[in-house]
């Protein structure tokens, strides 16, 4: 499975794109973030650690995650 990872230089995101729905909670939450139309879609450094941490552990999916 495709992991994709995205730092703040605090946060690492884990992206597992096979996994997700698409309910699009992750660009409603975080729009300044979560940006599917760019490349890289995810800017973790446009939130603090605490917004992206709240935000990931809304995924419905689990697509998206928190190295630890």
């Amino acid at each position: 499975m495709t992991k994709k990872e995205y730092t703040n230089g605090e946060v690492t995101i884990l992206w597992q794109p096979e996994k997700c729905i698409h309910s699009g909670i992750c660009v409603k939450t975080l729009p300044k973030v979560y940006k599917p139309k760019e490349k890289p879609w995810v800017k973790p450094e446009n939130a603090t650690s605490q917004e992206l941490i709240n935000q990931v552990a809304k995924c419905p999916s689990g697509a998206l995650s928190i190295k630890k």
